[in-house]
């Protein structure tokens, strides 16, 4: 029944079984989520220490030696700065701090190494954030904040059950909660994205190039990455009427498009007046690394850090390094352009001097037998239409004259095949035309109102120039298969590799899906995106028009103070409510007042005992066990269930001993 008390741990102390189990697990949350992103000879490598470490917890193996340590140490810092070309940075940081962990796990001696682990532990998971920001992932991290918790409380306090000790880290975390609140709220946000190195920023991304040759696109289409989501104030538009503009191409060197010099003169001026309804819609873009935006056909409002290029592209000054989000207004009913220079109109009908004769001569014919440039852009989409050309992902390779080769021999393509093919036409016929890339459609989410656009929406088209109307949009995908227009990659036949998303046709799986990226752009908006206009704006409406660093700081005080108060309130009302076992000892002390040594507010439980043994020794046996029951389970980590209830026995064997006078 009695039970020795056992005191907290020290620095010095040393570890024992169970304690460096709990390590165990402290190293394995932390180190599970970089395993994706670290070079698989180091997670060879890590999991190799690992299980040699567990081996040595559980089966009684001999350690590694200092030689050994030493031999590994030299060996992956050589093997990290040949994988990643220098040893300073986040990915070379991140992986030197893994095989820090690991190899720390063989040295534990005492508490003050188990200390070490932790902390490595709790530094690792805030990297982690730095390779993913998704929601799947702040759930893991936060499940393992729970375990690393844990493990703290093991090292420095009683022996107690594994249930036991991550129910009170989840509690302890949960307590925190408010306070992380506050702070993630008025804390001043800086610029730049909140998760992210400088360096990070320059790092490639998926997304569209400033050029385009057969085949750039359709790879690009196997993606299902998201790369815009858009969300309309009103009305959504007609599915044929989402084209998002990117990159403009209208130099050609006989197999690749590039921007031309009308890409490079940018300004905040529209390039021309635009005429019709105004659609608003608001953009949030995922990082891409490019300068470009996408908005609808034709802008007509940018954003303030925006700018707008002669041909109509949306750019920014540096390139897209972090989520942003972004305003526009579009004219999609609009064709600019009726007054266009006639420097940029020359521009749009070069080509190179020879290659693709057959194309040439084709566009001779067109041009032959038609009396306006309208007539030669319709008798090109009515071959395109007549002739039994296949819109393919898997297009076969073309060879140097690459036009002639798809038009008159494979006649298999993507849009950027069809687009290319039919721009050469064009300006092979004397009629000004380029390529313009971007995205088609896009699914709407029905859980949040946005249109959701994905890689696999990539999409090239054309523009001709028309001196009666400026230039108009024509998709000679449309002509191939209109179907791609309306359901996008779900009209490819069954045989297309297509991404799984744009072939989901099973309603709770696509209903499911929705409600995920509904979640995830959540996330994205009021977490990750929380940037100091977000801030600005939330600050606004809780009354806080401009406010300065005294006052957000005169806010945070003074709400972690409220809840600091409110917390202490609780926990001391629940503790009065809820504590068994100081209600038994309060039951136990009024008893032995009644005898005559009431016990004084100052005095210990033991230093009680010894002087109700002192004073009365008939009752120091009694009073020797509640105080050390009581000592054991307040103190020491004992049930306290049990104690409580030993200690009503003894406080109800005190009756037979009379009150003294």
């Amino acid at each position: 029944m009695m039970q020795l008390l056992r005191p907290r741990a020290t620095k010095d102390e040393a570890l024992g079984r169970a304690r460096v189990a709990w390590l165990m697990a402290v190293a394995a949350c932390a180190l599970a989520p970089h395993a994706e992103y670290l070079p698989p000879w180091l997670d060879a490598v890590a999991l190799l220490l690992f299980i040699w470490r567990l081996a040595q917890w559980h089966l009684g193996w001999p350690g590694a030696s200092r030689a050994v340590k030493i031999l590994v140490v030299i060996a992956c810092c050589a093997g990290v700065a040949l994988s990643f070309g220098r040893l300073f940075g986040r990915e070379p940081g991140v992986a030197l701090l893994t095989l820090l962990l690991v190899l720390k796990l063989h040295e534990l001696r005492s508490v003050r190494d188990g200390h070490t682990v932790v902390l490595l532990g709790y530094f690792m998971l805030l990297a982690a954030f730095l390779d993913s920001q998704e929601p799947a992932i702040a759930v893991l991290l936060f499940g393992s904040m729970v375990v690393i918790t844990a493990a703290l409380i093991a090292l420095t306090g009683p022996p107690a059950a594994v249930g036991a000790l991550l129910r009170r880290s989840a509690f302890m975390l949960l307590q925190a909660t408010p306070f992380m609140l506050v702070l993630f709220v008025l804390f001043p946000r800086v610029p730049g994205p909140l998760w992210g190195l400088p360096v990070d920023a320059h790092g490639a991304r998926s997304g569209l190039s400033d050029s385009m040759e057969p085949g750039s696109i359709s790879q690009l289409s196997l993606s299902g990455e998201i790369a815009f989501r858009a969300r309309f104030d009103g009305a959504l538009p007609a599915r044929r009427e989402l084209y998002w503009r990117g990159p403009v191409l209208t130099d050609f060197d006989g197999r690749v498009w590039r921007q031309g010099a009308s890409a490079r003169q940018v300004g905040r001026a529209l390039p021309g007046s635009l005429e019709g309804t105004r659609t608003a819609y608001e953009i949030t873009l995922e990082p891409h690394g490019k300068p470009w935006l996408f908005a609808l056909e034709s802008v007509a409002a940018l954003p303030a850090d925006a700018r707008i290029t002669d041909d109509w592209q949306v750019v920014r000054r540096d390139v897209v390094r972090d989520r942003r989000r972004d305003r526009f207004e579009s004219v999609t009913s609009a064709r600019p352009g009726r007054d266009e220079w006639s420097g940029w109109l020359k521009a749009a009908r070069q080509l190179p001097a020879s290659g693709n004769p057959r194309a040439r001569a084709l566009a001779q014919s067109l041009r032959d037998q038609a009396d306006s440039d309208a007539e030669v852009v319709a008798a090109a989409l009515h071959l395109f239409r007549r002739e039994p050309y296949v819109y393919t992902l898997t297009p076969p390779l073309l060879g140097s004259d690459a036009v002639d080769q798809f038009m008159f021999e494979t006649r298999r393509g993507f849009c950027e095949h069809y687009a290319g093919a039919f721009v050469f036409l064009m300006r092979a016929a004397g009629v000004p035309a380029r390529v313009v890339t971007g995205y088609l459609g896009g699914e709407l989410n029905p859980v949040d109102n946005f249109i959701v656009v994905r890689q696999s929406e990539a999409h090239a088209w054309a523009e001709v120039w028309l001196a009666e109307e400026g230039w108009r949009r024509v998709d000679p995908t449309a002509a191939i298969l209109p179907e791609r227009v309306e359901r996008g990659l779900a009209a490819l036949p069954s045989s297309e590799p297509v991404p799984f998303a744009a072939r989901l046709d099973a309603g709770w799986l696509r209903a499911l899906r929705h409600r995920l990226d509904a979640a995830n752009n959540a996330w994205n908006q009021w977490v990750l995106s929380y940037d100091q206009q977000k801030q600005r704006e939330l600050l606004a409406r809780m009354g806080m028009q401009q406010p300065d660093w005294q006052t957000l700081t005169a806010w945070m005080a003074s709400l972690c103070a409220a809840f600091a108060i409110v917390l202490t309130l609780w926990a001391l009302r629940r503790q009065r409510r809820e504590d068994p076992l100081a209600r038994a000892w309060r039951t136990f002390g009024k008893r032995m007042a009644r005898t005559g040594l009431p016990r004084e507010d100052w005095e210990g439980p033991l230093d009680y005992a010894a002087r109700v043994a002192r004073q009365r020794p008939e009752l120091a046996g009694i009073a020797d066990a509640a105080a050390t029951l009581y000592a054991a389970a307040r103190y020491g980590g004992a049930d306290a269930a049990t104690a409580a209830r030993d200690i009503r026995t003894l406080t109800a064997s005190l009756r037979r001993h009379r009150t003294r006078t």
